[in-house]
């Protein structure tokens, strides 16, 4: 995780930079807006910006999209008032972070923006498989191609490829080729030269001459325009790339690592991705099986992640209860490990009593996960727990199932988001982070739940319902 804080190193700043630091954070600092995003330019990258609220925000990022720079920005400060936070939400900041600063804050909105902590967590046979070909390979120079369902860990194993390889002092930079649009794409992978386009005041450095040394992880390749297709085949092939606008090439030395969620060989029938690219990307493939596959590694995951948002959010570390094992090793999962995560984060913000029951993990429409669709969809037939705390626990899921009957998915929906953003007391970037959807989708249904004249928690900041949700 690399972070560009801009503004004066004040005394509260400087914390903040420490603890940002002590969840894995690579801080580099800069004073000015302009040295933002000149740093930026010369190819001194960063996963996200921590910008001072005094500064020009909407300006800065206008100059960054004028460079076809994206990187997120949130924005921090010090005495600011609930007027001065939105201000510097509606310039387009993802989040405020008010100083003094708050430990779990700064942890919660840099785990939305990385995946640095995340490691190869696996017990199930069918995995270990694949980890073992992966210490095979890792140590070589060979082009490898992850694949798999959508959430079953490719960028993790790509990371794990890195940190076991020959280049792991070197930089590991990731693009998601689904996520930036194609006119915008070629810039961020090669870079451009002042004047390239109208905007590019200065020469930019792309992705590839930024993992100079290090890996390239081409996230979701087969999203990727065709005609760009055949110039990352050339840097492959000729490991020299061609910067927008420019006239020279420019040798690089890294080793691509590409994944996708979709089958290479149909799209290559299909005439939407080269052949002969796909033969240059997939000298190695890794096929990493659903969580449904590999059932062994559903309990040591959910173990990983308990403790995880335990530790992140302040609360005891519950186990799970029997009833609720038994309950995740039968669901089917179709988010996989990036689904099972969210439920557990969930699970420990919902758990009562001493143990993580059944009744606290639930899906992202606020279903409980257990009981009797859990039984049906193992196979076995559901008895009724007889007494005791399961008793307890099956009576309050039926009433909460109960709850449910009668209602739209939209209400249902809007209670979820609301409550759980009570639960995170107002926190935005906790709340989507439990609920699995972006920050940005949070925003939307929070101005329509504001529209329709719902009560909005406030964030413990100070930053009023109305400032976000405007």
């Amino acid at each position: 995780m690399r972070l560009l804080v801009v503004g004066r190193l004040s005394g509260q700043l400087a914390s903040a930079v420490k603890m940002a630091m002590a969840h894995g954070a690579k801080v580099n600092h800069v004073e000015r807006a302009d040295q933002a995003t000149e740093q930026l330019r010369r190819g001194q990258g960063a996963d996200l910006l921590m910008v001072d609220y005094q500064l020009d925000i909407a300006a800065l990022i206008a100059a960054n999209e004028a460079e076809r720079i994206t990187i997120p920005v949130v924005a921090f400060g010090v005495d600011a008032d609930a007027r001065e936070a939105a201000a510097a939400i509606k310039a387009g900041a993802k989040e405020f972070i008010p100083l003094p600063p708050d430990a779990e804050l700064i942890a919660a909105v840099l785990s939305a923006v990385a995946d640095d902590e995340k490691p190869m967590i696996s017990a199930d046979p069918s995995m270990k498989a694949v980890l073992q070909l992966a210490d095979q390979v890792a140590r070589s120079e060979a082009s490898i191609l992850v694949t798999g369902e959508s959430g079953v860990g490719k960028e993790v194993m790509a990371r794990y490829l890195h940190e076991n390889s020959r280049r792991k002092e070197r930089p590991f930079i990731s693009v998601n080729c689904a996520a930036i649009p194609d006119n915008l794409l070629e810039s961020e992978l090669f870079g451009h030269e002042k004047g390239a386009f109208t905007g590019a005041v200065a020469r930019r450095i792309g992705k590839f001459e930024e993992a100079d040394g290090g890996t390239l992880l081409l996230d979701e390749i087969s999203e990727m325009d065709a005609r760009l297709q055949a110039k990352l085949l050339r840097a492959i092939q000729e490991r020299v790339i061609d910067r927008v606008g420019g006239s020279k090439p420019v040798p690089v030395n890294i080793r691509i690592i590409a994944t996708s969620n979709r089958d290479l060989s149909k799209a290559v029938a299909e005439g939407v991705f080269r052949e002969d690219l796909l033969y240059r990307l997939n000298v190695v493939n890794l096929r990493l099986p659903s969580l449904r596959e590999r059932p062994g590694d559903i309990g040591v995951l959910a173990d990983h992640f308990i403790k995880k948002y335990a530790d992140a959010n302040g609360v005891p570390v519950r186990p799970m209860s029997a009833a609720a094992r038994q309950a995740i090793v039968a669901h089917r999962w179709p988010g996989n490990v990036r689904e099972l995560e969210n439920a557990m984060h969930r699970a420990v913000l919902l758990a009562v009593g001493p143990e993580i029951d059944v009744d606290a993990i639930r899906l992202p429409d606020g279903q409980p996960l257990g009981g009797m669709g859990a039984a049906m969809m193992a196979g076995q037939a559901y008895e009724a727990p007889l007494g005791g705390v399961a008793a307890r626990a099956a009576q309050a899921a039926d009433a909460v199932t109960r709850s449910f009957v009668g209602q739209t998915v939209a209400a249902m929906e809007k209670t979820l988001i609301l409550d759980t953003l009570t639960h995170c007391l107002g926190n935005r970037t906790h709340a989507a982070n439990i609920l699995g959807i972006s920050i940005r989708t949070l925003r939307n249904k929070l101005n329509e739940y504001a529209d329709e004249g719902a009560a909005i928690p406030a964030p413990q900041s100070g930053v009023s319902a109305s400032g976000y949700a405007a």
